[in-house]
């Protein structure tokens, strides 16, 4: 894959642990922030960790359309406003991979417990506001951050990818083929998102009960999604 990929939010820890696992498979990182300095020191970051590393930082609505894959690692209370910021800014065709999980933390409530939605899905929420020109993909919601900065350690987790374009799905699973460990799992349209954000909650949940740091999540007998398919 030599396309290049624009992290929106880039600058927190699910952005930061993607960008870096991206850039150590030598693929060009945009990293956003509404604080372009903010942005240029999570690249300089990496860098300092991957030396030569092909990654840049810069504001939010520049790093945009730079790329023709963007990817939103935003907590829920900032995903539309973000994207609507951007809106202009994206590419015709571009995909946009979300990756909000819709916890009641966004509402003052518990980290653990997922929000309901009136739109059915934080995929969906950004969708209907981004309209046709952008084609929306969601995953990676259940990945861990601090295992994603662990750059010697392989991943041993699958990621639900769903979206209502074939093509999108594959490209976003090529993606996830770019970090070791990681499986793209088909979960077919974009309204499927609330069941994969769902699964993400409840690992959460899992992990805060029984103190687990870092657990992964494998679907054994569902098809893997084959970059290129």
């Amino acid at each position: 894959m030599s396309r290049s990929v624009s992290i929106i939010g880039g600058t927190g820890p699910l952005g930061m642990g993607l960008a870096l696992r991206w850039a150590a498979a030598e693929m060009q990182i945009l990293i956003g922030s509404r604080d372009a300095d903010r942005a240029a020191l999570a690249a300089e970051t990496i860098r300092e960790r991957l030396p030569g590393a092909n990654v840049r930082g810069g504001a939010n609505v520049e790093v945009a359309g730079s790329s023709e894959i963007v990817v939103l690692t935003l907590p829920l209370g900032a995903q539309v406003a973000t994207a609507v910021s951007i809106r202009d800014r994206l590419q015709t065709g571009a995909i946009l991979v979300d990756t909000t999980v819709p916890l009641d933390k966004a509402v003052g409530g518990r980290l653990s417990q997922l929000l309901p939605l009136w739109d059915g899905s934080a995929a969906e929420r950004v969708a209907r506001r981004l309209g046709d020109r952008v084609r929306v993909v969601s995953a990676f919601h259940a990945l861990s951050a601090s295992a994603l900065a662990a750059l010697d350690t392989p991943l041993h987790s699958d990621t639900l990818i769903c979206g209502d374009d074939s093509q999108a799905r594959c490209v976003v699973a090529e993606l996830a083929a770019r970090i070791p460990g990681v499986r793209a799992i088909d979960n077919g349209a974009l309204e499927n998102s609330r069941y994969a954000e769902a699964v993400a909650a409840l690992l959460i949940s899992l992990n805060l009960r029984h103190k687990i740091k870092d657990s992964g999540v494998r679907f054994q007998g569902l098809p893997v999604v084959a970059a290129g398919e």
